[in-house]
């Protein structure tokens, strides 16, 4: 059995005996006070009816039909069975309700009287037993027993059946409901499971709307996030390993020709595993950046960057043409500096490659955006590839053979701009080219 099925069952079930148990004391002590109260009233109202009876009776020197009229005569007036001995013990008379209430097993009070004779009188509410042997009333007292008490039981034992039958009936009824709770949460164990084997398709179902539902949903939005992280990475970590080969076999093929090169061809060689290293540094360099972005929920750091000075510094840098008015208002967000200049010279260089001396970039503030715009004068994107450029290592057919690169410039553009509450988008260039747009939020 699961043991938090087991926990939550019997922390169910101890809870409902204490209730149990504190209701049954607290009517049981009801019971005592109202039984405590009740017997004091009544021995109040037996003692003045013995006294009034005492005072209205013949004396003892009277005849015994005398004394035994007049005791009739109070048991009318009164409505109270009564009977009379004498000072010796004889009977002097009796009502007939008294005779038929002893006969039916009750019991009498009696009373001494100062002249040596006894008074007898059945309290009320004492019926005795009845011809058949149920018990009407609890004896000794003026309530009356439990409904549920089986005869010849204590009157308490009632109230702890009903209160037993109570108990069992809704220990059964809470055990389906708590494993109906706990089968959710050890389908939510065991999917979690499942998506740690390695299966991070997996996902695990979400019914109801409490707050397991939304444990549910949340371990889905993770394990998504994170299968995309994960097929992210794989994706990276095999494309990179493509990459680097290239470079590396064109440096092992350099070395190993070094030793019978002229110097003419040695520099040659030596230029040319300088380039190799530079690429490879630029690559490591840029899927070291790529899995930090993708790793980070949130910008490092924040700061007020002003997007128009920045754009004028990386256009100086590779030489292309700054549009933006003499008067124009500074254009100032918040972000990470680096990350932003690290998104425009990605531009710059790709349109740089790719389109030759045809490069300007413009920025301007379009309602409660700012918006960068990097254009060339290139061969232009597809249509059809103008998505798929932002992906990593993708390149159009033909551009790695001429232009080098290694793919990773324009997602790392997407990332960046993604990572500030924007986005970035290629469209065509009016004459030729293309113009990458770069979005972002001026409250970033």
């Amino acid at each position: 059995m699961n043991t938090l099925t087991l926990r939550i069952y019997l922390t169910v079930v101890a809870v409902l005996a204490l209730f149990a148990f504190a209701s049954g004391w607290i009517f049981q002590r009801h019971i005592e006070h109202e039984r405590s109260r009740a017997e004091s009233v009544l021995s109040d109202r037996v003692a003045g009816w013995g006294e009034l009876i005492q005072r209205s009776l013949p004396s003892a020197d009277a005849s015994p039909e005398h004394q035994a009229a007049a005791l009739q005569d109070w048991s009318k007036r009164l409505r109270l069975p009564l009977a009379l001995d004498g000072p010796d013990g004889t009977r002097i008379g009796v009502s007939e309700s008294f005779q038929r209430r002893q006969d039916d097993g009750g019991r009498g009070l009696a009373i001494r009287l100062e002249d040596g004779r006894t008074l007898w009188l059945m309290r009320p509410g004492l019926r005795g037993q009845p011809p058949d042997g149920r018990r009407q009333r609890a004896e000794g007292t003026g309530f009356p027993g439990f409904p549920f008490t089986p005869p010849g039981m204590p009157r308490a034992f009632g109230l702890v059946l009903v209160l037993a039958l109570l108990f069992v009936a809704v220990a059964l009824g809470a055990w389906p409901v708590v494993r109906r709770l706990t089968r959710r949460l050890q389908a939510l164990k065991q999917g979690m499971q499942t998506f740690g084997a390695g299966r991070l398709d997996h996902r695990v179902e979400v019914s109801g709307r409490d707050e397991l539902a939304a444990v549910a949903a949340s371990f889905n939005d993770a394990a998504e996030r994170i299968e995309a992280l994960v097929r992210s990475h794989q994706s990276l970590l095999a494309n990179a390993s493509h990459e680097l080969r290239s470079p590396l076999a064109r440096m092992k093929m350099a070395v190993a020709m070094l030793e019978e090169a002229d110097p003419a061809q040695r520099d040659r060689l030596k230029q040319e595993i300088d380039t190799d290293i530079s690429e490879l540094d630029a690559l490591v360099e840029e899927v070291l950046l790529a899995s930090r972005l993708d790793a980070l929920r949130d910008l490092e750091q924040r700061e007020r960057v002003d997007l128009m000075g920045l754009a004028a510094e990386e256009a100086a840098r590779v030489d292309a043409t700054l549009d933006a008015a003499r008067d124009s208002e500074p254009l100032v967000v918040t972000g990470d500096e680096r990350l932003l200049r690290r998104a425009l010279r990605n531009l710059l260089e790709n349109a740089k490659r790719y389109g030759g001396d045809d490069v300007s970039v413009s920025a301007e503030r379009m309602g409660r955006d700012t918006v960068l715009r990097v254009w060339d004068r290139g061969p232009g994107v597809p249509e059809g590839q103008r998505e798929r450029i932002f992906e990593p290592f993708y390149r159009l057919p033909g551009h790695a053979e001429t232009s080098g690169g290694v793919g990773l410039g324009l997602s790392l553009v997407k990332q960046i701009a993604q990572r500030h509450g924007g986005h970035v988008r290629c469209e065509p260039r009016d004459g030729g080219g293309s113009c990458f747009v770069l979005t972002l939020p001026s409250n970033a």
